[in-house]
C-alpha cells in the first residue's frame, strides 16, 4: 500500500510541477500577483510529494520488499542496513528520484527564503525551476519508474553492486547531486533575468549563494569519490580522468568561474553577459554529466545505466533547456551592457583571467571526454583518451591559475600599479621559491613536478595569508588580530578556500612525483625491503563477511626494527552478485600513507602483493575539505544570503527593449 501511495505521490508531484512551471510565468508576464504567488505553495507541495515518494521507496529497500523490481535488482536480505539505504540511490531509477527530490528542495528553498526578491523575478525563477522538474519527472515516470511491480516476488534479491557497498559511495552520490542540481538555481536565475531583461548587482548577490552552495557540495562529492577510488579500487590512484569523474569535474570548474565572475557583476556592474552565460553553461555541464552517466555512450565503472533510449531522452532535455536558454541569451545579450570600466592591471582583469583559465580548462576536459565518441561516430575510429593527454593539456591552466589567484585577491578594483600592488606578496614569493629550491635539492635527479607543486602551494597559502594581513591595516599585532576577527566571513572564506586549493595542489604534485610502487610475489612469513621499510606477509586467511567471502592478509611493516603498522588488505567475493572487489590495507599518516593490496594465489606458491609508499596523500583530501569549509564560511556571511540584496535598492537595471 505504501508503495502505491509513493507512486501516486510521484504522479501528483508531476502535475504540481506543471502548474508551477506555467502559472507563475503567466502571472509575471501579466502582472497578476495572485498567479505569481502560486509558485511558492506549488514548490512546497512538490517537495512534500517527492519527499513522500522517496520515503516510500526507502521503506521498500529497508524492509526488503521484493515485490518491487528495483529492490530485487539492487538489494538482498543479508546486506547491511547502511547499504540497504544506500541502495535507494545506488541505481538509475532511485538516483533519478533523489535527483528530482533535491531539485524540488532547492525550488522550495527559493520560495521560503526568497522573500526579498522582486515578485516577478521570484515567480519566473520558480517557474523555470518547475519546468526543469516537469521534464525530469516525465523522464522518471515514462522511462525510469522506480515503483514498477513484479507479478511474482522472489524470495531474495540480486544484491547491490559490490563496488557501491562502501561508506564513501553511500554518501558520494547525494553530495554530487546537491552540487549538480544546485546549479539549476543559477540556471533559473539566469533565464529569469534574461526574460525580465535585467542583470544588476542585486541579481549577482542573489545568484551567488546558490552557486556557492552547489560548488561546496560538488567539492565534497568529488573529494568523497576520489577518496573511495583511492582505498577501494586497489589501484593506488586518486583520479583516473574517467568520463564520469570528468562529468562531475566540469561543472565544478564552471561554477568556480561563475562564483568569481558574479563578484565583478556585484562590485563593478561588469561582465554581466559573461556571468549569465556561465550560469547557463554550469547547469548545461550538469546535464551533460547526467547524460554521460546514464546513456551508456561512454564506458565507465561509475555508470548507472546502459540504455541508449534513456540517453536520447536526456539529450533532448539538454537541447531544450540549454539550447533554449542560449537562444534567449543570444536575443537578450546585447541589452546587458557593462557599466563599469577597468584598467588592464586591476582586480577585474585578474578575475577575467581566472574565468578564462577555468573555462578553457573545462573545455579541455570536455574535448578529451567526448573525443572518443566523436572519433567513432565521425571517423569510425576507436580511440582512447587517457591520463597522459589530460595531464599534459590540463595542468598548465591550473599552474597559471595558482599563480594569478594571490595577485587577483590583493589587487585593487578599477585600476592598480602592479609594483605597488604586489609589494605585500614579496615575502610570500621569496619563501615559496626558497621552499621549491629546498625540495629540488633534497630530491636531486627526480621529477621537477614536486618542487613546482611546493612553490605553487606555498605561494597560494602565503598569498592568502598576505591578503588577510593587508586587510587588517597597520599597527600592533593585537590591533590587527582584533580587526581580522571583525573582517566579513566572505573574506575569511576566500582565504581559506584559496589555501585549501594550494594544499590539494601540493598533495597531488607530491603524491604523483614521489610515490614508490613495488609489485612482487611473497610467501607467507617472507620479508621484503621496500623503500626503507621491512614488509612481512604475516598471514593470509579465508573468512566470511555479512554478504561476502574474503581472503584477508596480515602484513607487518617495520622500520629500523620497530613496527610501524599492521595492514589488512582483503580480496572479497560477493556470491550473490558474483563479483570480486579489492580492499586496500592503508596506514594513513600526515606525511605518508603505507598502502598494500593482496592479489591472487600463485601457482608456484605465494601471493601477488602490491605495496606503495604515498607521500602527502591525505593532503589532497584535506585541501578539498578546507576548500569546502572556506565556501561554507563565505556562505554564512549575511551579506550573501538570498534576501540580502533586497536591503539595497536596485541601482542599475537594463531594460529588455
Amino acid at each position: 500500500m505504501i508503495v502505491e501511495l509513493g507512486h501516486f505521490a510521484l504522479i501528483l508531484a508531476f502535475f504540481v510541477a506543471c502548474v508551477q512551471s506555467v502559472v507563475p510565468m503567466i502571472g509575471a508576464a501579466r502582472g497578476w500577483r495572485g498567479w505569481m504567488a502560486v509558485g511558492e505553495p506549488a514548490a512546497t507541495a512538490q517537495l512534500l510529494f517527492l519527499g513522500f515518494a522517496f520515503a516510500a521507496l526507502t521503506r521498500a529497500f529497508v524492509t526488503s520488499d521484493f515485490s518491487l523490481s528495483l529492490v530485487v535488482e539492487n538489494s538482498h536480505t543479508a546486506k547491511p542496513m547502511l547499504y540497504k539505504i544506500a541502495g535507494v540511490w545506488g541505481n538509475h531509477e532511485g538516483s533519478m528520484l533523489l535527483w528530482v527530490l533535491i531539485l524540488a528542495l532547492f525550488g522550495a528553498a527559493a520560495a521560503w527564503f526568497g522573500g526579498g526578491l522582486p515578485d516577478r523575478l521570484r515567480a519566473r525563477v520558480l517557474s523555470v525551476q518547475g519546468a526543469v522538474g516537469v521534464a525530469f519527472l516525465a523522464f522518471i515516470l515514462f522511462t525510469s519508474n522506480p515503483f514498477t511491480r513484479l507479478e511474482v516476488a522472489p524470495f531474495d534479491g540480486q544484491d547491490l553492486n559490490p563496488l557501491l557497498q562502501d561508506p564513501g559511495l553511500a554518501f558520494h552520490p547525494p553530495f554530487l547531486y546537491l552540487g549538480y542540481v544546485g546549479l539549476s538555481m543559477a540556471f533559473s536565475f539566469a533565464v529569469a533575468a534574461l526574460i525580465e531583461g535585467r542583470v544588476d548587482a542585486a541579481w549577482a548577490r542573489w545568484v551567488r549563494p546558490w552557486t556557492l552552495a552547489a560548488w561546496v557540495f560538488l567539492t565534497i562529492g568529488i573529494a568523497l569519490g576520489s577518496w573511495w577510488a583511492y582505498y577501494e579500487l586497489g589501484w593506488g590512484g586518486f583520479w583516473f580522468w574517467d568520463p564520469v569523474e570528468n562529468a562531475s569535474f566540469m561543472p565544478w570548474l564552471i561554477s568556480a568561474a561563475l562564483l568569481h565572475s558574479a563578484i565583478v557583476v556585484e562590485k563593478r556592474e561588469a561582465l554581466k553577459s559573461w556571468t549569465v552565460l556561465l550560469a547557463i553553461l554550469a547547469f548545461g555541464f550538469s546535464l551533460i554529466g547526467t547524460f554521460i552517466v546514464r546513456s551508456g555512450v561512454l564506458t565507465s565503472v561509475h555508470a548507472f545505466a546502459n540504455d541508449p533510449s534513456r540517453g536520447v531522452f536526456i539529450l533532448i532535455l539538454l537541447a531544450v533547456f540549454v539550447g533554449g536558454a542560449l537562444t534567449l541569451y543570444a536575443l537578450r545579450a546585447g541589452a546587458m551592457e557593462a557599466k563599469g570600466v577597468f584598467a588592464l592591471v586591476s582586480r577585474e582583469s585578474a578575475l577575467v583571467a581566472n574565468n578564462v583559465l577555468l573555462s578553457v580548462a573545462c573545455f579541455v576536459v570536455f574535448i578529451g571526454t567526448v573525443w572518443p565518441l566523436v572519433a567513432e561516430l565521425a571517423f569510425d575510429r576507436k580511440l582512447s583518451v587517457g591520463p597522459p593527454f589530460f595531464d599534459a593539456a590540463f595542468t598548465p591552466f591550473m599552474v597559471l591559475l595558482a599563480v594569478i589567484l594571490p595577485l587577483g585577491s590583493i589587487l585593487p578594483w578599477k585600476r592598480a600599479t602592479l609594483g605597488r600592488a604586489v609589494r605585500p606578496l614579496t615575502g610570500a614569493l621569496a619563501l615559496s621559491l626558497a621552499l621549491g629550491a629546498l625540495v629540488w635539492t633534497l630530491q636531486t635527479g627526480r621529477s621537477i613536478l614536486a618542487p613546482c607543486g611546493a612553490v605553487l602551494a606555498t605561494w597560494l597559502v602565503l598569498g592568502a595569508g598576505a591578503d588577510l594581513w593587508q586587510r587588517t591595516g597597520r599597527g600592533a599585532l593585537a590591533g590587527r588580530a582584533r580587526r581580522a576577527a571583525r573582517l566579513p566571513r566572505a573574506d575569511w572564506g576566500r582565504v581559506v578556500a584559496h589555501a585549501g586549493f594550494g594544499i590539494t595542489l601540493f598533495g597531488v604534485a607530491a603524491m604523483t612525483a614521489w610515490t614508490v610502487e613495488d609489485i612482487r610475489v611473497m610467501q607467507t612469513g617472507e620479508t621484503a625491503r621496500i623503500a626503507g621499510y621491512d614488509v612481512t606477509l604475516q598471514d593470509v586467511r579465508e573468512g566470511e563477511g555479512p554478504n561476502y567471502l574474503t581472503t584477508r592478509a596480515e602484513m607487518v611493516v617495520a622500520r629500523d626494527g620497530d613496527e610501524v603498522a599492521r595492514l589488512f588488505p582483503e580480496k572479497r567475493v560477493y556470491p550473490v552478485a558474483r563479483m570480486p572487489t579489492t580492499e586496500a590495507g592503508i596506514d594513513n599518516g600526515v606525511l605518508r600513507d603505507l598502502y598494500a593490496v593482496i592479489g591472487d594465489a600463485q601457482q608456484g606458491g605465494g601471493w601477488a602483493v602490491r605495496f606503495y609508499v604515498k607521500p602527502f596523500a591525505n593532503w589532497i583530501w584535506a585541501g578539498a575539505i578546507i576548500m569546502a569549509l572556506g565556501g561554507a564560511l563565505s556562505l554564512s556571511d549575511r551579506r550573501y544570503r538570498v534576501a540580502a540584496g533586497a536591503r539595497r535598492a536596485p541601482t542599475a537595471s537594463v531594460p529588455a527593449e
